[in-house]
């Protein structure tokens, strides 16, 4: 029988659904592996191929481990909530549970269609409310919850109030941002909504007044992640900077448990550098300067207080609390119109566009702590309130960016630090001596910075800190696809719901835009209240839900918790998780802090959640351009003038060649126009066109060989997309070819690739090795059709070796020495690269193995059954296929054991030595292993190669070292 790759997949297909092969049993005697892919979000638009890299390549190692011996869990499920199914549900009026479920049904035909061995009863929706019932669940204990520095770890709520009551706040060492300070009977006399206030400062779940990422047009707060280039990456629509009231999580109370967790885990090296950088932890000293005629003053960190006495300025961010209240009358103008500017620039444009230097005065003074001179307050964009204290003292002898700003508004720069012994260091290195310092002249820096530290501690104007860049978690957003607050508000106190009211459930809405009067969707619900109180109106980010689902998969069915205690004990992290790299911060950090939260409240066995971590590279597409020319005139067709778009094949119109205007005129005419005088305002070139654009078009329209297939259709598809009458102009021999260029695979680009079509004509198996052999996992590399052609090649040379002319042609002879050393050989070599995760040699690997056992004429069942075996991680279908139907072995081949290899078969009994004569490799001579020198000089010597080298020449030395080579010296 032919390779017929349908019907191998229907009946392996079958047989798997029907004796549930893939289903994953809690607590066997076989050692556990627990394999997991970042879950998907179910988009309208369905898979292209660049989305199942990564589940291919879980999918294999799951699939080795469990032939490996291992019960292995490998899961699958959806991280269902997100704004595009809400920007849907505004834009259709569809309820965006319709079309979530809708895609995900999409996604699992899919999925199935590529043959992963998903265990799907245990498939998890953040959408779900069995499922956001315990996320609602999770935030509750957030909410009841603090972190005490002295347990390093997270406590009840209920012992923090316990200490007020008992003792007050003075001495508690807490992750807080109370400043206040009080006592037992303060505590005691304070309000219920006093002491809420206070409570709230120390919840991990807290509300606060921030600056926060504002998009207008989607009508929500987005993370600094969601926020590109100033704008939003959904959509594109501008992000403005805004004062809100929003949930966060204190994030930062883990801040050394998240750091030094890193050197616990198998992750890439580049991707912990990413987290530390994110964490982003600096020693140095927190100090207060003064402000004149005021009882205010300005906190600062610095890393640099050995530079203290050239500072000349202070520069606070633009949000800073204090620039209302210190800003004089006479500067009030433009500082308001500063602010203004300020509001509609992201944190990344403020950051990163570092030759624009703005900033507005304050009019106030600072007084220098060491020699009480007035230093002018300015306020700058450059300096961000989500950053430090959001005020810096500003050096600008040492410091680009505040030299910058010193010399655009003309203010002294006075040196601090001497680095002519180090010419090569950069104002940010910490080298060199101090000068016009006082008490700090003449040390190097080092010693400087402890000095200025102490000096600071002694006269009670500072201390020595460390300070992190993690900004606690905004949690807040102003939709309605997400998961709802637990909350409600009782006399303006925030309480969570009993947890036996849980789930609260999203409410049906008609309208899901904000409220006319500007609050969540969720206002526009009816009777969102609990025993009479306001629910909260708004939802979790995306973030709540994918932060723990890893821990679900264990047993979605629990009804007691988040987590089975029993399955957790057994599974206990993600021993290997594969994912994309534009999740190494965002999720990766707030999946740590929630597992090691739960860990702290009893919930959890271990504090890291995914042991081994690799990101999979992306697929590129291979996008389709066109060189068109807008606008054509001096054409006319029934005596009317008409204008035209020209669009050129590649070949005859690119920045070496330009096109021949005679061929235009006669394309033209073929259409039925006259062309009367080809005119414009603007010439190119010789031409006289006005403009030229490079158009990409939908790849769909093209041949292998990227020439267009249809060219009526193409041109009136052209007509559509460019809203004008286009006309294709070929080449000389009639045919249209597009210029190629390899982008991000999206619909944007037009270059999109569905796995439905390739797998429709080539097959799930050869997909699924096609897509590994394209290049290592963790690399980006493009699609290109036209590869696969090869894969699908080698499955016809593999199954010829078992069918030939619809004839089974297997013999169960004794193998030959040959084929057992060429089948060993790729156990070995295969063994060895998946556990190194490099599939794309395993590949290549099975290529050369089924080559020589086609050359060597092997039809033997011992062999073919072995490989079968060996293959089945890559390509399970025709394999199962093979075992069941060929091989006639009971059960799944999924549960068969991984071929071992024998060393006696990885033996060689000679080595083809390199002949190195006149120190150049001039020829190879195969001899056995055992061969003394004596034996190989004589016939190394009479080599016929060798002896073009060697003749007339006198033999001086012949060295011969076995196993390696042979070096002849002539002379």
């Amino acid at each position: 029988m032919e390779y017929q790759s349908a019907a191998l997949e229907q009946f392996s297909k079958d047989y798997w659904s029907k004796n549930n092969t893939y289903r994953v049993e809690n607590n066997t005697e076989k050692p556990k592996y627990y394999v997991l892919d970042m879950f998907p979000y179910p988009s309208g638009s369905g898979l292209h191929v660049g989305h199942p890299l990564g589940y291919i390549a879980s999918d294999i190692y799951a699939r080795y481990k469990r032939q490996s011996g291992f019960n292995v869990l490998h899961p699958m499920g959806y991280d269902a909530f997100g704004l595009p199914a809400e920007q849907y549900a505004i834009q259709t009026g569809q309820h965006p549970a319709k079309t979530t479920e809708d895609n995900i049904a999409r996604y699992k035909k899919q999925l199935d269609s590529i043959g992963f061995s998903f265990d799907w009863d245990r498939m998890v929706k953040t959408s779900d409310p069995e499922y956001y019932k315990w996320t609602q669940w999770i935030f509750i204990q957030l909410f009841n919850s603090w972190y005490a520095k002295d347990e390093n770890k997270a406590q009840p709520i209920e012992k923090l109030k316990q200490i007020f009551e008992s003792e007050g706040n003075k001495g508690l060492n807490a992750a807080t941002a109370c400043e206040q300070t009080f006592g037992a009977d303060e505590w005691n006399n304070y309000s219920e909504k006093q002491q809420a206030d206070i409570l709230m400062q120390y919840r991990l779940a807290f509300q606060a007044e921030a600056m926060v990422n504002w998009c207008p047009a989607l009508g929500t707060v987005l993370a600094n992640d969601e926020v590109v280039n100033g704008v939003s990456e959904r959509g594109g629509h501008p992000v403005m900077r805004k004062s809100m009231r929003q949930w966060f999580l204190r994030i930062t109370a883990y801040t050394e448990r998240l750091l030094n967790g890193l050197d616990q885990l198998d992750w890439p090296e580049s991707l912990k550098e990413q987290q530390r950088n994110w964490i982003g932890r600096s020693e140095g000293a927190q100090a207060f300067f003064h402000l004149a005629n005021s009882n205010e003053k300005i906190e600062v960190f610095t890393t640099r207080p050995d530079t203290i006495f050239g500072v000349t300025f202070m520069v606070l961010a633009p949000e800073h609390p204090l620039v209302k209240e210190i800003t004089r009358p006479d500067q009030q103008k433009e500082v308001g119109e500063y602010l203004e500017y300020v509001s509609s620039r992201s944190d990344l444009e403020r950051q990163s566009e570092v030759k624009k230097v703005t900033g507005a005065f304050t009019g106030a003074y600072a007084v220098h702590p060491f020699t009480d001179e007035k230093i002018p307050v300015w306020i700058g964009e450059y300096v961000l309130m989500g950053y430090g204290t959001g005020a810096i003292m500003a050096v600008p002898s040492d410091d680009d960016r505040d030299k910058a700003f010193a010399e655009k508004f003309g203010i002294e720069i006075i040196p601090v630090v001497d680095k002519s012994e180090y010419p090569d260091a950069s104002s940010a290195d910490k080298v060199g001596k101090i000068i016009h310092s006082d008490f700090l002249n003449g040390m190097e820096v080092p010693a400087a910075i402890d000095k200025a530290i102490s000096v600071l501690e002694e006269k009670a104007l500072g201390e020595r800190k460390i300070n992190y860049r993690l900004k606690d978690a905004n949690f807040s957003r102003q939709r309605y696809w997400g998961e709802p607050f637990p909350v409600y508000y009782e006399n303006g106190i925030a309480k969570t719901l009993p947890e036996s009211e849980l789930p609260l459930e999203l409410p049906k809405i008609e309208n899901y835009k904000p409220t006319e009067t500007g609050e969540p969707p969720l206002g526009r619900a009816k009777d969102w209240t609990y025993e009479g109180h306001p629910l909260d109106l708004n939802t979790m980010p995306g973030y709540a839900g994918s932060s723990w689902y890893f821990l679900r998969y264990m047993n979605p069915d629990f009804t007691e918790g988040p987590v089975d205690p029993k399955a957790e004990q057994y599974w206990k992290q993600v021993d290997f998780y594969i994912g994309g790299a534009e999740h190494a911060v965002g999720h990766l950090m707030y999946a740590r802090f929630w597992q090691m939260f739960l860990y702290d409240i009893g919930k959890v066995s271990i504090q890291e959640p995914f042991k081994k971590l690799i990101n999979q590279g992306m697929i590129q597409g291979m996008s389709a351009l066109i060189r068109s020319i807008n606008t054509v005139s001096g054409v006319t067709r029934a005596g009317k003038d008409v204008d035209l778009v020209l669009a050129f094949s590649h070949d005859e119109f690119n920045e070496n060649k330009k096109p021949d205007i005679d061929n235009v005129k006669k394309w033209i005419e073929s259409k039925g126009y006259e062309v009367v005088n080809l005119s414009s305002s603007v010439k190119i070139g010789d031409y006289p066109f006005e403009s030229i654009s490079r158009v990409r078009v939908d790849i769909c329209y093209l041949n292998s060989d990227s020439s267009i297939n249809d060219l009526v259709s193409f041109e009136e598809y052209l007509t559509k997309l460019q809203g004008k009458k286009v006309i294709c102009i070929p080449n000389s021999e009639g045919k249209f070819i597009c210029e190629r260029e390899v982008e991000k695979m999206s619909k944007s680009k037009f270059n999109v690739v569905n796995p439905d079509d390739i797998i429709e004509q080539y097959g799930a198996d050869v997909f699924r090795m096609y897509e590994m052999f394209l290049g290592p996992i963790d690399v980006h590399k493009p699609w290109n059709t036209q590869g696969i052609d090869g894969v699908a090649k080698f499955m016809r040379k593999f199954w010829r070796l078992i069918f030939q002319d619809e004839k089974l042609i297997l013999s169960d002879g004794e193998a030959s020495e040959e084929s057992l050393k060429t089948l060993h050989k790729t156990i070995k070599k295969v063994r060895e690269d998946v556990e190194r995760l490099s599939f794309n040699t395993c590949v290549s690997a099975f290529m050369v193995c089924v080559n020589e056992l086609n050359d060597q004429n092997c039809h033997k069942r011992e062999i073919l059954k072995t490989l079968s075996q060996l293959i089945a991680p890559f390509a399970p279908h025709t394999s199962e296929y093979l075992w069941q139907e060929v091989f006639a072995e009971s059960g799944s081949v999924t549960d068969a054991p991984f071929s071992d290899f024998e060393e006696k078969y990885l033996k060689e009994d000679s080595y083809a030595y390199p002949i190195n004569i006149g120190k150049k490799v001039r020829a190879k001579v195969e001899l056995p292993l055992d061969m003394g020198k004596e034996a190989a000089e004589k016939i190394v010597l009479e080599n016929p190669d060798v002896q073009k080298w060697t003749e007339g020449k006198e033999i001086k030395r012949f060295v011969f070292v076995p196993g390696r080579i042979v070096n002849i010296v002539v002379g």
